[in-house]
């Protein structure tokens, strides 16, 4: 696959670093708990609270001394300050409380498609693109050239970003790296299987597969199918379905193209190559 051109290089560094400075404040403090949610609670002044808790299906944190705290909905600023006053009104004059979500189950990531294991993995809060593939085992051998990102907000809205496999995993490019966030649904095509038929004066007649991450061309399926036989015509007829029931049928010039005087027709599945026998 070839390289993304400057303009788009420079587009996707500028959506990802929207995106990074758009979702920031969920980093730092934007984020709503809900069911499944990890926290690391720190409690200086009462070593008892210093625990990790999961937030309920309820939206309920349980803790030591207090019982269980409503925090579905709430920042982990507005949790801090929650656990503080109850503290503040049990237990000490001041309390120093310190929330950290060390999973975002309530809102996982979605890695899907061509993935060792697909599904909602556990969002630690601080993901790339690439971690995000790791932690769902890799790509699987038979995945497309592009991952696409669909980035789903609070509000509803959405954006989606294309992002080339080469750029990211064999080029190595940081700006295909791009931050993953909460509810990030990340997709992975699978390639799947071209089938063309290749009949008539060829040396290798027959059905021909290809993946759908090839190039699939009148040359390159002739080459596949063991190139031209001593009879051959340089006229080639391509057979193509239209419709339900209609055929439309194509008359192609093998030299022509092989001389660079046309273009090399991408062939679809389905189609059928007819090479006919010269009369000389």
């Amino acid at each position: 696959m070839r390289p993304l051109r400057p303009l788009a290089v420079a587009l996707l560094a500028t959506f990802a670093a929207a995106l990074a400075a758009a979702q920031e404040p969920a980093r730092a403090g934007g984020y709503r708990l809900g069911p499944r949610d990890l926290l690391s609670i720190k409690v200086y002044e009462v070593p008892e609270l210093n625990v990790e808790a999961r937030v309920s299906e309820r939206g309920t944190v349980n803790l030591p001394l207090i019982g269980d705290v409503a925090a579905e909905g709430l920042t982990s600023e507005e949790f801090e300050t929650r656990l503080k006053g109850l503290l503040e009104a049990r237990y000490v004059n001041r309390a120093s409380v310190s929330i950290e979500i060390r999973e975002l189950r309530s809102r996982p990531i979605v890695v899907m498609g061509a993935v060792k294991s697909p599904g909602n993995l556990a969002f630690p809060g601080r993901w790339t693109l690439l971690e995000a593939l790791a932690a769902a085992g890799g790509l699987s051998d038979a995945h497309t050239d592009v991952i696409t990102v669909l980035r789903r907000a609070p509000n509803g809205l959405t954006d989606q970003v294309a992002v080339p496999v080469a750029d990211l995993l064999v080029r190595g490019d940081p700006r295909a790296n791009i931050p993953i966030f909460a509810n990030d649904l990340i997709n992975v095509p699978g390639a799947v299987t071209i089938t063309v038929f290749c009949l008539g004066e060829v040396r290798s007649p027959g059905a021909l597969t290809f993946k759908s991450t090839e190039r699939v061309t009148v040359l390159s399926v002739i080459a596949r199918a063991g190139g031209l036989s001593d009879r051959a015509s340089k006229k080639i007829s391509l057979k193509r379905r239209k419709g339900e029931s209609l055929q439309e049928e194509l008359d192609i010039d093998y030299k022509r193209i092989l001389a660079g005087k046309e273009p090399d027709l991408t062939l679809r599945d389905g189609d059928v190559l007819v090479v006919k026998e010269s009369l000389f």
